[in-house]
């Protein structure tokens, strides 16, 4: 299939941490029709998640913190309940997660197994999200978790039986679409 696009132009608004772009291009309609477009674009990097499960006790594991963009977005209390998950900078997806999940549960992830690799928001953001299923165990807990202090994440680990986890997407209280997804994704796999 042919690029629809020409005349891409591409301009800065910002480069603090990560970087926003505005594109202008002309949109090939039909044959010999353009239209005219302008698009923000957000561009930091590519992502990975891991929902972590123990086989034996039907649990997984999950997070709890604050996002400011939900709070923002009229949700109460800014707190959403998570899979762990990271940019990749630099690390392969399978690095990432296995390193996410040291740092914001303290514990190892084990056969590790990848569901899918989404984008995330394509209408506004380059990111491919990497999601992951893997196993933890309590001997294998080498940190504390709750993630990183010079990053100020302040994350509470909730370790919870999985029906009951899956249950919170129906009452709403599970609404990171990541998380949806490893949790749909683990139900149909059913490992337990």
């Amino acid at each position: 299939m042919p690029r629809p696009i020409h005349n891409i132009k591409k301009k800065v608004l910002s480069d603090a941490k990560y970087t926003t772009y505005e594109y202008t291009f002309d949109y090939e309609v039909s044959k010999n029709r353009l239209e005219s477009h302008k698009r923000i674009v957000f561009d930091h990097g590519d992502g990975a998640s891991v929902l972590m499960y123990h086989r034996q006790n039907k649990t997984v594991l999950l997070t709890r913190q604050f996002r400011l963009p939900t709070f923002l977005n009229k949700h109460k209390s800014g707190y959403l309940v998570e899979v762990c998950a990271g940019m990749l900078d630099g690390d392969t997806p399978e690095d990432c997660v296995r390193k996410e999940a040291i740092e914001e549960t303290g514990y190892e992830v084990f056969n590790l197994e990848k569901a899918f690799a989404p984008y995330a928001s394509p209408g506004v953001m380059t990111e491919i999200a990497h999601l992951f299923v893997g196993e933890y165990d309590h001997s294998k807990r080498p940190g504390k978790g709750g993630g990183l202090a010079e990053e100020h994440e302040h994350i509470e680990i909730l370790e919870m039986d999985f029906n009951t986890a899956y249950q919170k997407i129906l009452t709403g209280e599970i609404k990171d679409a990541r998380t949806i997804l490893l949790l749909q994704y683990l139900k149909i796999k059913n490992p337990f």
